[in-house]
């Protein structure tokens, strides 16, 4: 058993431990951890671990494994995970949103129901929101019904909150900062806030996307980008067809310029880079 190099005071990571790290989180998420990630285990879990008591990261692991309530676990992906995200992020997809989907989705007479299933700290469906609001009579805004879901708790609470550091919003279009954002004064002042019409429209929910089965609706436009890079073809399959199964006859698919679905079994037609299509 050989454990990683290791700073004065830091716990050691052995070689068996760090496949208990890499087994367990790919079985309650699907992620798989490669061990170029290894230092940045250590890294992220050491301040756990000290804070926890814990006197090696086998103790850790167990105390996760043991609790039943999901909130260790969560706790773990919040210190191992990286939110890298942006507004408006491959801004193809949602000039195809506006100018493609939009109108007919406008034209039903019916709510919207749009699902981002991977938001991080929430860029993503503020982008989408303010994207379909934009396309739409604003008499039918009170008809757009967002889901925003990620594994991470940390990133939710952000994204729930709304409020951004300026430098956040800096590429974003000064109309589109106008409208929909406000800015922040006194102790808030080098800060936004995304605007009312735009945060009620979205619920931030907590899922873990390899242990949903259904959600009791489905969806016209899923959003599932900068997530599934993280998984192996095996739990790809399983998200892709959960998904599918949760997209409305007519229903779009975006998924990242960086990611595909090729080698993966489903019916979705292939609409545009990244864009796929259920059959109406």
């Amino acid at each position: 058993m050989t454990a990683v190099l290791q700073r004065e005071g830091e716990i050691a990571l052995s070689d068996r431990e760090m496949d208990r790290i890499v087994r367990l989180v790919y079985e309650r998420c699907g992620i798989t951890l490669h061990d170029g990630k290894r230092a940045l285990i250590v890294a992220r879990l050491h301040k756990l671990l000290k804070g926890g008591g814990f006197r090696s990261f086998s103790d850790y692991v167990r105390h996760v494994e043991t609790d039943h309530t999901g909130h260790e676990l969560s706790v773990l992906i919040d210190a191992i995970s990286t939110n890298h995200t942006s507004f408006f992020r491959e801004d193809e997809h949602f000039g195809y949103l506006a100018s493609q989907v939009v109108a007919p989705l406008a034209a039903a007479d019916r709510a919207v129901r749009v699902w981002c299933a991977a938001c991080s700290t929430g860029q993503e469906p503020v982008s989408l929101a303010i994207t379909l609001m934009d396309a739409m009579p604003q008499g039918l805004h009170g008809r757009l019904r967002m889901l925003a879901s990620d594994i991470s708790t940390r990133a939710l609470k952000t994204a729930a909150a709304g409020v951004y550091p300026l430098r956040v919003v800096e590429g974003v279009p000064q109309p589109v900062l106008k409208n929909h954002f406000e800015r922040g004064l006194g102790a808030d002042a080098g800060k936004v806030r995304v605007r009312t019409h735009v945060r009620r429209a979205i619920e931030y929910r907590r899922l873990n996307l390899i242990e949903i089965d259904s959600l009791n609706e489905t969806f016209d436009v899923v959003f599932c980008r900068n997530v599934m890079i993280y998984f192996d073809k095996t739990v790809q399959q399983r998200v892709v067809s959960m998904i599918e199964r949760h997209l409305a006859p007519g229903g779009y698919l975006f998924i990242a310029h960086s990611e595909s679905l090729n080698g993966l079994t489903h019916e979705l037609k292939w609409m545009a880079p990244a864009v796929y299509r259920r059959a109406a």
